[in-house]
């Protein structure tokens, strides 16, 4: 398989996600390319949290406290940009870190395979972006993105065919690496962020709490108080 079709991808998604045992086996034996499993199921689904973000902050802004933020459209486009370039990256590197590991635990180096593992793993967290576009609900995103370490320890082990008492320590070593390069790449597309688009500005005029940024013009674009 090189590519999906929106039919294929939907259900694959859902059978990954319903029903990982079975769908790993049939993943297990597919034809790939690395090409073909970036181009057609990580480029489409990494694409869901950044669009969805990107709508939901300049729609509904981002707020806690009694505060409210509305990102400027150059800062809204930059981090969404960024976000997704980041994404595509992510799950390039989780796929070498997934093939560099293999050997140490008696299974075998196979980019494909690896590249297979690091993309349908990360579908949980792909379609959890979802909701990003009612920043409020983010955080339920980011826990049913969870869900992709488990998906990660099952496919982990059977695609790259460590054997069953080496299999539990290679999946927990992949786990943490895989957290790790995840807040990595978070911190990075911070930085990345703030370095390319202009910061807001904050005051506080004894009575209320206002937040400004470039949208375009340098307008209040949040206000308390």
């Amino acid at each position: 398989m090189t590519g999906e079709t929106s039919s294929n991808l939907i259900e694959r998604c859902k059978n990954i996600l319903l029903k990982p045992k079975e769908e790993w086996a049939r993943i297990d034996t597919e034809p790939a390319t690395v090409g073909g499993l970036m181009t057609g199921w990580v480029v489409p689904l990494a694409a869901i949290g950044p669009v969805a973000g990107l709508i939901g902050g300049l729609v509904f802004g981002y707020g806690g406290f009694g505060v409210t933020y509305r990102p400027s459209v150059t800062m809204a486009v930059t981090s969404a940009v960024v976000g997704y370039a980041m994404a595509l990256l992510a799950a390039f590197l989780l796929a070498k870190i997934i093939e560099f590991l293999a050997p140490n635990f008696g299974g075998q180096k196979n980019s494909v395979q690896a590249m297979k593992v690091a993309a349908y793993s990360s579908t949980a967290g792909y379609l959890a972006g979802i909701f990003q576009i009612i920043p409020a609900l983010a955080i339920i995103g980011v826990l049913l993105s969870l869900y992709g370490l488990y998906l990660l320890y099952l496919g982990l082990p059977r695609l790259m065919k460590a054997p069953e008492e080496k299999a539990m320590s290679y999946a927990v070593v992949t786990v943490i690496a895989a957290i790790v390069l995840f807040l990595v790449v978070g911190a990075v597309t911070g930085a990345v962020t703030s370095a390319f688009a202009p910061r807001p500005a904050i005051s506080y005029d004894g009575g209320s709490l206002t937040v400004t940024g470039s949208v375009d013009a340098g307008e209040t674009v949040a206000r308390m108080g």
